[in-house]
Formats: C-alpha cells, sequence, structure tokens
C-alpha cells in the first residue's frame, strides 16, 4: 500500500520544522499596533486596522499551486494553473469571514519565457473574474540556480497572496459550533491543488502512464484530469453568507477532511453521507493501493468546500437555493459534535481519527 510519506511528504517532519519557524513569526506580531486577531492555524489571518481609526480588518492568505505544474510542464499546457493559484487563496480567505479584494502574485522563472507567462496570465485572469477580485501587481524572477534544469523546458512555480475585508466584530471561525449543527459540503471539480506528490507517483512512477494516456473510467487523458482547475467558491458562498447563518467555513486542501478541525471551539464531526467522488478518486486509491483513512487524510475526496450552519431545515433549503442558482451541488455530510480530541469519524468508509491520522473502526 502506498502513502503520501512514502511518496516523498512527510506530514510530521513539516509540523516539526514548522513550529521552528512560527516561533518567530508570532514573536513579530506586537511589532506593530495593527495586530492580528487570530492566531498562526486558521486559513487567513486578519490584521485589525481599528488601532489606526479604520473600522475594518485585512484578511491575508498566501499559497502557491504546488506540484500540479509538473504536470502542466508535462503536458506543455499552462492556461489552467493561474486559476489554480487565485482560487488556493481567494477560497481560504472566506474561510474567516471574509470577503475576497485583490491578489498579488510571484513567478520565479528558470529563464523569461514570453509564450509560458501569456498562458499563466490566461489563468490569472480567468480565476480572477471568476472570484471578482482584482490582481494589482506582483515579481517575475529569473532563478535559474534555485530551479531544476530540464532541457527544452522553462521550470517555473507560482504563488500568490490574497486580501480581503472583513468586520472585527464577524470574523468567522467556529468559534460558535455546537453539538448538532449541520456540516454541508460543496463539490470539488476532482483532486484540486493537493497530494499530487501522492497522485504523480501513482500515475507516473507506479503505472508508467504517460500524460496523454486515455483512462476510460475518467473519459479523458489522465493528463486532462490532473490539470481541471480548482474550483472557486467565492460568489457562492458570498451569497450564503448574505441570507444564511453561516457558523463555520472550510476550504478542504490539505490534510483532506482534517481540515474541518481548524476551529476556534474544540469539536469532532459524525460524518454519514459522503457522496461518491469524482472517478479519479477511485483510480488512484486503486491503481496505488491506497488505503481509506490516507485517501481522506491526503485529498479533499469530491468535497472543496464545507459549512457548517444551524440543523434547521429553513437554513438548510436558501442553502440549497443559492448553491443550486450558481450551478453547485451540495451535500448534507453529517453534524458536529462536543468533543475535545476534535475526533472526526467517517461512517460510510468506518474510520475515525484525530491530530491528522485516521484509522479503522
Amino acid at each position: 500500500m502506498l502513502d503520501y510519506k512514502s511518496s516523498g511528504v512527510d506530514a510530521e517532519k513539516k509540523e516539526s520544522s514548522l513550529n521552528r519557524l512560527l516561533e518567530y513569526v508570532t514573536r513579530t506580531f506586537p511589532l506593530n499596533p495593527c495586530k492580528p486577531l487570530l492566531p498562526i492555524g486558521y486559513y487567513a489571518n486578519i490584521i485589525d486596522l481599528r488601532p489606526i481609526g479604520q473600522s475594518i480588518g485585512i484578511a491575508f492568505s498566501t499559497d502557491g499551486v504546488g506540484t500540479k505544474l509538473l504536470v502542466a510542464e508535462m503536458m506543455d499546457k499552462y492556461d489552467t494553473v493561474g486559476i489554480d493559484c487565485v482560487a488556493m487563496n481567494v477560497n481560504d480567505i472566506l474561510c474567516v469571514g471574509a470577503t475576497p479584494v485583490s491578489m498579488v502574485d510571484y513567478i520565479a522563472v528558470s529563464e523569461a519565457n514570453a509564450g509560458l507567462l501569456e498562458e499563466v496570465a490566461k489563468g490569472l485572469y480567468a480565476g480572477c473574474e471568476m472570484a471578482g477580485v482584482n490582481l494589482s501587481g506582483g515579481e517575475l524572477a529569473q532563478v535559474a540556480e534555485l530551479l531544476a534544469r530540464k532541457p527544452g523546458k522553462t521550470s517555473f512555480d507560482i504563488v500568490g497572496t490574497a486580501i480581503g475585508t472583513v468586520d472585527p466584530d464577524h470574523i468567522i471561525v467556529g468559534q460558535n459550533l455546537k453539538q448538532g449543527d449541520m456540516l454541508v459540503g460543496l463539490e470539488s471539480s476532482g483532486l484540486h491543488s493537493n497530494g499530487y506528490t501522492l497522485a504523480r507517483k501513482i500515475c507516473f512512477e507506479m503505472n508508467k502512464l504517460s500524460a496523454d494516456h486515455y483512462l476510460e473510467e475518467l473519459g479523458r487523458t489522465i493528463g486532462e484530469e490532473l490539470l481541471i482547475p480548482t474550483r472557486i467558491y467565492v460568489k457562492e458562498v458570498l451569497e450564503m453568507m448574505k441570507h444564511v447563518e453561516i457558523k463555520g467555513l472550510f476550504h478542504v486542501t490539505g490534510d483532506g477532511f482534517f481540515n474541518l478541525v481548524r476551529t476556534a471551539a474544540a469539536v469532532g464531526y459524525r460524518i454519514e453521507n459522503v457522496p461518491d467522488p469524482p472517478a479519479i478518486f477511485s483510480y488512484l486509491q486503486q491503481a496505488g493501493r491506497v488505503p481509506h483513512e490516507e485517501m481522506f487524510r491526503v485529498f479533499n475526496m469530491g468535497i472543496g468546500f464545507a459549512i457548517v450552519i444551524p440543523d434547521d431545515s429553513s437554513q438548510w433549503e436558501k442553502l440549497r437555493t443559492i448553491a443550486a442558482s450558481a450551478g453547485r451541488r451540495i451535500h448534507r455530510l453529517g453534524y458536529v459534535v462536543d468533543d475535545p480530541t476534535r475526533t472526526i469519524t467517517i461512517e460510510p468508509y468506518r474510520i475515525a481519527g484525530n491530530s491528522g491520522s485516521f484509522q479503522s473502526l
């Protein structure tokens, strides 16, 4: 059986290394009167501008596309990864109850390549259009010594930073979650931009597929499947926040379903319904012999964004109506449980876990 660690991503080692970095990061908080309102660990942080007379908070988040870029390189297709860069940032901004406003990007290249950059820019524009944000600046760096040199290829990386606005008195970080609240999931478009080190190992190393290998069960080539852009949830979620009592917002990215416990309240979840995920997940699980426990720890498993609302039929109907108007499918997944261990139980797959690890029941 294959897992994320054996494919090259050690989550435990990352956590240990990150803790050392964060010690110094948090020491910067008091260096300016406009302090962060949240500790490190949520999807975005919020800078409080009230000390300088402004009654608003500015939400910040930064993220990249990761090794999905290597699939774009294999396909020589770069016009969608900009969408991924926008999506990974603006979806995170939503998760503190903020409205995304603008972005900047950082693109590192082994050499200036006008054609590649134009294709990346097309995706950035498309993503910004979907999210209703602008791209207000960025940096293009030629750093050949830092990037892998590949004959006939321009190596590159792209990272974005998004900002949004939020009332400091109306931040949403799951602080009011309680037993019985409803957990709702919005469908993903596929893998989005996480777990690609494991996915690439399964497809291109273990099973020796080429990027243009057609898979009947997917209805497209594996390369086309892996380049499906990350879904952007901004417009429908902002509309939901206007009309529904939203108690928690979760972008299901790295760490899979464990993103659901990034809350101020110490709660867990009992998940009773998981819709059938897109076929790519079944393919990866079978081709890589990946257990359920690892699939739900690494991938979004067909749920790209989750919301917690009160267990109220009228709230559910409003949510479903807004989702349908946006052409999105949503599912009632389960409910919140009071649990200081923050355990997630996924009943259909008979697994449960906390602290970043699932076990069989």
